[in-house]
């Protein structure tokens, strides 16, 4: 036994040793890797802090926002939160699948059992979850939040000890400031608490409610934002909910499946399968309750597919709790589907950073989202002399500038998400501004810009000489016109 506990001490060393690693590792690529335009937008959000956005809750701007008043707008200080949590989130995940596993009383962590060190492998394998330890989106945020709600509940089952209903409240209410699919999970847990009695006789104590109102508390920043906006955000992300197009309901769910299958890697996502089964057929707490985190969130976004496309990102959110499935079914399968995660990771990162593969724009997502933004920055620059201030119809390309044109005033002239924060607006009075607009893509209707921009010229931006995108520069001169009423009254309220 002794012998059995030393060789499971090693391991565990080992282990935390080769995420230090890693994590050194993903630092050092954040610093790498170009900024990409969504992480630009972030970033914009963070030098003007509020209690909502438009398109998601504030926190992946607050870990922005520590990260630069530490390290400046750099890419290392947007990003620098990433790979820490990554490497936090992991050993909390570590300590979940203890917790789960210890519930259904079979052999533990203590006599040799390295299932939960698998948990972290297998999380850090998944694609989606490797590229989001470099980059900073509010998934990142999400999964960290995650990852702990899973441990309270394993907590909670294995002592029984309702007060970690309090720990379960914190981390909702955290993890929906980082962005709404934390719902899910939080409704995966109600369904478990329905379903089982464990879960019934925790309902009739009042420790659930004073967590749900925990959360809510911790919420109401975000609720308040939107009831004084509109509730622009809560409609635009949740008015696709009720959308019904059978006819292409076949192409959506299979484009969702693609995209797990890429996200998750192959391997994974064929062990998430078995897994998931074996988990269902047990009769256990622990399995039960995993089985409903997968469940419910998967069966909301196989609706939405139903009527329209589900980013591949959104399923995310379940990726911790797959991990620990997987590990706990004990499967031997899973080290070539870990390598082929890290190579897949690798492959990336590298095509991210040097453009290696000769792929052209159609099949490489990494040069049309982060390839020449400095050196188009500059050309923007140099073409911008005289204006007043550079804009664009896109956010993302007007945050990419705005990060990198430093001494120069950029302002989004895209108005479905400019007029909802306080950023500049694209008013002047006298002069000229230069508007940058993506020479594939027509001007959106009632929008002022095809009437008032005259055309004074073209800039592609590159990586290693392979096209990336194309902006078509225009003159407007000012005053800047407004767009049509009929145009303005598709928008919710911003004010």
């Amino acid at each position: 036994m002794m012998l059995r506990l030393q060789r499971a001490s090693v391991t565990e060393r080992i282990a935390l040793y080769a995420l230090l690693g890693l994590t050194v590792f993903r630092l050092i690529v954040a610093v790498w890797l170009p900024v990409t335009p969504d992480e630009a937008y972030y970033w914009t959000w963070s030098r003007h802090l509020q209690f909502s956005y438009l398109d998601h809750p504030p926190m992946v701007a607050l870990w922005i926002h520590f990260g630069t008043m530490l390290f400046g707008d750099t890419a290392f200080g947007i990003r620098v939160m990433a790979p820490l949590a990554a490497a936090a989130g992991t050993v909390i995940a570590v300590l979940a699948t203890k917790e789960f596993l210890a519930c259904r009383k079979e052999e533990t962590p203590e006599t040799g059992d390295i299932r939960p060190l698998v948990t972290g492998i297998l999380l850090n394998a998944m694609l989606a979850v490797g590229t989001g330890a470099v980059l900073m989106t509010p998934d990142t945020p999400l999964l960290f939040f995650v990852t702990l709600f899973l441990w309270a509940a394993g907590k909670l089952l294995r002592t029984g000890d309702a007060g970690w209903w309090l720990l379960l409240g914190l981390n909702a209410g955290l993890g929906f400031d980082s962005k709404y699919t934390m719902v899910l999970p939080i409704a995966g847990l109600g369904a478990w608490c329905l379903l089982r009695p464990t879960g019934r006789r925790f309902l009739l104590t009042f420790w659930p409610w004073v967590g749900l109102c925990l959360a809510a508390l911790l919420s109401t920043p975000v609720v308040w934002w939107n009831a004084t906006h509109g509730w622009a955000s809560f409609i635009r992300q949740g008015g696709r909910t009720g959308d019904w197009h059978p006819a292409r309901a076949f192409s959506y769910i299979g484009e969702l499946l693609g995209g797990q299958i890429g996200l998750l890697t192959p391997g994974i996502f064929l062990l998430a399968i078995v897994a998931c089964v074996r988990a269902a057929r047990r009769r256990d707490d622990a399995d039960r309750l995993l089985v409903c985190l997968i469940a419910v969130p998967c069966a909301v976004f196989l609706q939405h597919a139903l009527g329209d496309r589900v980013q591949p990102n959104w399923p995310v959110i379940v990726y911790p709790v797959l991990a620990i499935v997987i590990a706990m079914s004990g499967m031997k399968g899973w080290k070539p589907a870990v390598w082929l995660g890290y190579g897949m990771w690798a492959v990336v990162i590298v095509q991210s950073a040097t453009g290696l593969l000769p792929l052209n724009r159609h099949l490489d997502v990494t040069l049309r989202q982060s390839g020449g933004w400095e050196a188009f920055a500059q050309d923007i620059g140099r073409a911008s002399k005289g204006a007043d201030f550079v804009m664009s119809d896109e956010y993302g390309v007007a945050s990419e500038l705005a990060l990198r044109l430093k001494g120069r005033e950029i302002v989004g002239a895209e108005l479905l998400r400019w007029p909802f924060f306080e950023l500049p607006l694209a008013t002047c009075t006298k002069g000229w501004v230069l508007l940058v607009h993506n020479a594939r893509r027509s001007f959106t209707p009632g929008t002022p810009w095809a009437e008032a921009g005259q055309p004074v010229g073209e800039i592609i931006r590159s990586r290693n000489g392979r096209e990336a995108e194309r902006y078509g520069l225009y003159r407007v001169v000012c005053p800047i016109p407004s767009p049509t009423a009929e145009w303005l009254r598709e928008l919710p309220s911003a004010r």
